[in-house]
Parts: structure tokens; C-alpha cells; sequence
């Protein structure tokens, strides 16, 4: 059974950077479709970004120029890389992963139903 761990999450200045870490257990990530996903208490999750198993990627438009999603070798760890962070980018940040769907086809109504998820870690970004 495949586990993410999310970490790297914390308090930054706006204009700051972080990087995230999602840490697979159990199965190598290298068949699946990974994501990253945002979520503020009252609002609805978003998809923050998505790198299909040939490492093409896809962002939110609000995150464009800023993050980056990448795999490390081993196939193990996903990465967000996040820069010019703004106060609207504080969030729950949370890791997926599917076995099927490509990120062109992850869309809201199927967010649910993505194979794993992992637990979260708070972005706070703040003066």
C-alpha cells in the first residue's frame, strides 16, 4: 500500500520560497501520476500543479512563473519548488498520486477519487 508524506511546509515572508517534499512509501512513484493540491479552510481544493510519468507538467494559472513540480532519480520524492510567495498562497498543501488518470484528466469532480493522498503541510506566508 502506497503512503505520502508530505513536509517542508512552514511560515515564510511573502517574496519568500519553500520547497515541499512528498516521501512515498511502499511502491516506486514512477508509474504514477503525481499532484500537488491547496486547500483553505471554507474554499474549495485546488490543483496547484501535476506531473504526468513522462514528467510533463501541468500548473494553475496562479501558480505559473512561481512553482515548479518535479520527481528526484530515485522516484521515490515529488517536489514543489515555491518562489515569490504571496499571502494567497497560504494553504493546506497536500500531496496525490493516481495509477490511471494523466493530468490532463484530473478535474475537480474526480479530485475524490485519486488513488492516495497524503496528510498535508501548512504554508503560512506572512509578514
Amino acid at each position: 500500500q502506497l503512503q505520502l508524506v508530505e513536509s517542508g511546509g512552514g511560515l515564510v515572508q511573502p517574496g519568500g520560497s519553500l520547497k515541499l517534499s512528498c516521501q512515498a512509501s511502499g511502491s516506486n512513484l514512477e508509474r504514477l501520476t503525481m499532484a500537488w493540491f491547496r486547500q483553505v479552510p471554507g474554499k474549495e481544493r485546488e490543483e496547484v500543479s501535476c506531473i504526468n510519468r513522462n514528467n510533463t507538467t501541468k500548473y494553475a494559472d496562479s501558480v505559473k512563473g512561481r512553482f515548479t513540480i518535479s520527481r528526484d532519480n530515485a522516484k521515490t520524492t515529488v517536489f514543489l519548488q515555491m518562489s515569490s510567495l504571496k499571502p494567497e498562497d497560504t494553504a493546506v498543501y497536500y500531496c496525490a498520486a493516481d495509477i490511471v488518470l494523466p493530468c490532463n484528466l484530473i478535474r475537480p469532480v474526480n479530485y475524490d477519487g485519486l488513488d492516495y493522498w497524503g496528510q498535508g503541510t501548512q504554508v503560512t506566508v506572512s509578514s
